[in-house]
């Protein structure tokens, strides 16, 4: 009989993993389409009341009109997010598939991070399909940018899902720190508030971190007069995303047989 190759293996394993996720993702939870749709909605419907009562009609950021770059912002943050929170049960919830020396644990956190990019793409196309129909003005003013941006969150989330996989394995305290810390981090990172109106002083503080340095840069695709915040870097941001990938990898390389067992 033909051997296959390692890749061929590997894509077998992949895809079967893949679909054994999407089936939970999408058939276990009846509600679970509503939620990953209404959560983003019900944030963006109370920042929008909270904003017309301060404001009143000027609903402009930077350029942008104010509930396309909530839309942006918080389908971005929730893409890195879902790296954060989600891969640290992706070990644990395929423990029986390494008894299959195929199997690694490297290949569950994969699969979901692809899978849950997969699943936040599809209802950002649905919310900017949505907006569309509204009026609003979301579609992007220059969409190959808008693509590197969403591109950058979904490699950022994934380079997160490596290192917080394998420390919430192994020290369980890690993915509850993680978890408390998730709204902290959605407005630190601009997701919700703009950063600019920020003294300078704090604002060189807050772009550290490579989340918002993503949001900007997506959100400078979908609008062609957005300015972005100072020191907005594509540079920092892909210098996060290899460091982390590569930190993922390695823990993974170096703890495989502690995360493989139970």
């Amino acid at each position: 009989m033909p051997t296959r190759t390692p890749w061929q293996v590997t894509r077998s394993v992949w895809f079967a993993m893949f679909m054994r996720e999407a089936v939970s993702r999408t058939m276990a939870d009846r509600l679970g389409w509503f939620w990953m749709i209404f959560e983003p909605m019900s944030v963006i419907g109370i920042m929008v009341l909270i904003r017309a009562q301060l404001r009143g009609s000027n609903q402009l950021i930077m350029n942008a009109d104010f509930i396309p770059w909530m839309i942006t912002g918080m389908m971005g943050f929730f893409l890195v997010r879902e790296g954060l929170t989600r891969s640290q049960g992706a070990i644990s919830s395929a423990q029986a598939l390494f008894a299959y020396r195929q199997v690694q644990p490297v290949d569950t956190v994969l699969v979901r991070t692809y899978l849950d990019g997969m699943l936040r793409t599809v209802v950002f196309v649905l919310f900017v399909i949505g907006g569309l129909g509204l009026g609003l003005n979301i579609f992007p003013d220059n969409a190959i940018s808008a693509l590197l941006g969403w591109a950058s969150l979904w490699a950022l989330g994934l380079g997160f899902a490596l290192v917080t996989s394998v420390g919430a394995k192994l020290i369980p305290e890690t993915g509850k720190i993680i978890n408390m810390l998730s709204l902290p981090l959605m407005i630190i990172s601009g997701a919700i508030l703009p950063l600019n109106s920020l003294p300078h002083s704090i604002l060189e503080y807050l772009m550290l971190n490579p989340i918002a340095h993503g949001l900007e840069l997506l959100r400078a695709g979908f609008f062609e007069h957005y300015h972005t915040v100072p020191g907005t870097s594509a540079l920092y941001l892909w210098g996060w995303i290899l460091g982390l990938n590569a930190l993922g990898l390695l823990m993974h390389l170096r703890y495989k047989e502690r995360l493989k067992a139970k």
